[in-house]
């Protein structure tokens, strides 16, 4: 992955950069120049070695043409002490000779003629003054003769000034060109700097803007930060070593009456009129910062400056202060939490009261419990006495009844077996209210399709007295698996559909639809639909009441204590149950199934 700078990053790099691209370009200049410095310098005193090589040179011709010619005019018989110190003067050409070597050791070829010039030179001078004692005769001519031809040192001097001048020509042109180059590297140096002074000032005004924008971002991110400490309403400060106030925002300033102006640096004790006096809770700040412990819902109570009893809870914790090197700081929060504890207490004291009541409830359930089971046991046996007797009743008289008694006997028998019903009924809606829910995985599908199993056999057991079985279609849609109690589920499905079956009597052909869909909130909607009797909604809230009928027993039989079953289980569930009808077009009876956590909560209530 390819690295990403910041502007500042960016920047460094720049600087970086551009001081060692500075450094190259001042150093790399300078030391061209000390070169080209140096170089001319060798070149200069090259120069004045080739000048000094050729006033020797010169000056050797000069004392050899002097020595000579003075050699010469004593020969014709002129005698002077001019000439003869003229002569004399020749011995100081061996110094002028040695000088010239010197100054020539650096050139071995130039040394070699010098060796040549001062073999001849002895000779030559040795024979200059013999021609100056000998006069005119032949033998003096031989002797010039011999001076001139047989050591002719004027070619060995010419071609060593020669040598020189070449070399001086040469030491010359490089001069110049070494000139010309430094020349050329000064003012090239020179636009190099002045473009690197532009760049520098370049990337200086760049690098102010990018702090100056910095330093207004920070700025508006500590004004920021500031605002949002300020509008916090929860009291927060940041203290000190020497729990001493360094920055607090408003609410805490308010909360202790202390001006916001004056409460910075100020102790932790001397503010809110003694509401920070408490020894413990000072030593638990400082153990914050100086042992790294964090404080946290620490209640303490406080007076405050309007004299009320407050309980604060108090979280504190060390932190590090960005804006002051190795320097940390508390950071606590102070948060009234006096009218929870009020309320925490009420609480107490309610689920204290409730669960007094809770207890009362279980006694009274108990006893509704006993007084049911006691109620079943007492009114069965006058049942059982009065069908009992009637029956023997009936028998006793045998062929002897009338028709007026047959009846009478007729109704005491079909009164008992409804009040046995009645009985019966009562004790389940009874034991669906008090019995514990176990709640597991339950196939609502097989639960209805069982129930309608079970439905078509009692229709076909009554078929068996009057010959004619009732057609009843079913349409069963898909139904899912609930978590729910499967006992109490089963009531909800035999009642519902025995409903529909029973209300669907009058039709030549009785259709019932049970359909299912799952709802937003994870909840499923189940409907029973039938095309019976029906009824008139505004009496639908009556429907599941204990003993609230909407249709006289003679027409259609039962005890008014289905329906109210059905609403209890769901109850208990965390559901409900509706119903939608019209008088003679049939009923559709809906409930929802809540999930699993929250019937729990809703039987928890119940």
């Amino acid at each position: 992955m390819a690295a990403r700078f910041t502007d500042d990053e960016w920047s460094r790099r720049h600087l970086i950069g551009l001081g060692l691209a500075a450094l190259l370009i001042i150093i790399v200049p300078a030391l061209t120049l000390q070169r080209l410095s140096q170089e001319s310098v060798n070149t200069a005193n090259w120069l004045a070695h080739a000048q000094a090589v050729g006033a020797r040179v010169y000056s050797l011709q000069a004392d050899i043409r002097d020595a000579e010619t003075a050699a010469l005019t004593l020969s014709k018989g002129v005698s002077s002490n001019a000439l003869r110190n003229r002569l004399h003067q020749a011995e100081r050409i061996s110094g002028n000779l040695d000088e010239l070597a010197r100054l020539l050791s650096d050139s071995p070829e130039q040394l070699v003629r010098i060796g040549k010039i001062d073999a001849m030179l002895g000779r030559r001078m040795a024979l200059a003054k013999e021609i100056a004692s000998t006069p005119e005769s032949p033998r003096q001519r031989e002797l010039i003769e011999e001076m001139t031809f047989q050591y002719p040192i004027r070619q060995e001097v010419e071609a060593l000034q020669s040598h020189e001048n070449a070399l001086l020509v040469d030491r010359t042109l490089k001069a110049r060109s070494q000139q010309k180059l430094s020349a050329l590297v000064s003012w090239t140096a020179l636009v190099v700097q002045l473009l690197l002074l532009w760049l520098v000032l370049w990337l200086l005004k760049r690098q102010i803007g990018i702090r100056a924008y910095a330093e207004q971002r920070l700025s508006k991110a500590s004004a920021r930060a500031n605002s949002v400490l300020q509008t916090v309403r929860e009291p927060i400060v940041l203290l000190d070593e020497q729990l001493r106030i360094v920055l607090h925002n408003t609410a805490f300033s308010e909360l202790y009456g202390a001006d916001c102006q004056d409460i910075n640096q100020r102790r932790l004790q001397d503010i809110g009129e003694g509401a920070w006096n408490d020894s413990i809770i000072r030593q638990r700040l400082a153990d914050v910062l100086l042992r790294g412990r964090e404080l946290w819902d620490y209640e303490h109570e406080q007076r405050g400056v309007d004299g009320m009893v407050r309980t604060m809870l108090i979280n504190a914790r060390r932190m590090p202060l960005p804006d002051m090197d190795d320097e940390e700081v508390v950071l606590m929060t102070v948060s009234d939490i006096t009218l929870q504890r009020a309320v925490q207490v009420r609480v107490e004291e309610l689920n204290r009261q409730l669960e007094g009541k809770v207890e009362q409830m279980a006694d009274v359930n108990r006893e509704l419990e006993a007084f049911s089971y006691s109620v079943s046991h007492d009114l069965r046996a006058p049942l059982r006495h009065v069908a009992g007797f009637s029956e023997k009743l009936g028998k006793h008289l045998g062929e002897d009844a009338d028709e007026k008694t047959r009846h009478y006997l007729q109704v005491i028998s079909d009164s008992a077996r409804r009040m046995a019903e009645l009985i019966d009924d009562l004790l389940v809606y009874s034991r669906l209210g008090r019995g514990a829910m176990r709640m597991q995985p339950v196939d609502m599908q097989s639960l209805a399709a069982d129930t309608c199993s079970l439905l078509d056999s009692n229709l076909r057991a009554e078929a068996d007295g009057n010959g004619q079985v009732r057609e009843v279609e079913w349409h069963i849609g898909a139904l899912p698996v609930l978590v729910a109690d499967e006992n109490m589920m089963r009531q909800v499905w035999l009642n519902l559909l025995g409903n529909a079956v029973k209300y669907t009597a009058g039709r030549s052909k009785a259709v019932i639809q049970v359909s299912a869909r799952q709802l937003a909130d994870g909840s499923h909607q189940f409907s029973v639909t039938d095309n019976g009797a029906g009824f008139d909604m505004q009496y639908a809230s009556k429907l599941f009441g204990v003993f609230q009928r909407l249709h006289k027993n003679s027409e259609y039989a039962g005890t008014g204590i289905g329906l109210a079953s059905v609403r209890r289980v769901l109850t208990r569930h965390g559901g409900r149950v509706w119903a939608e009808a019209q008088v003679d077009k049939g009923a559709t009876f809906n409930f929802i199934v809540p999930h699993v956590s929250e019937a729990h909560h809703k039987d928890a209530l119940v």
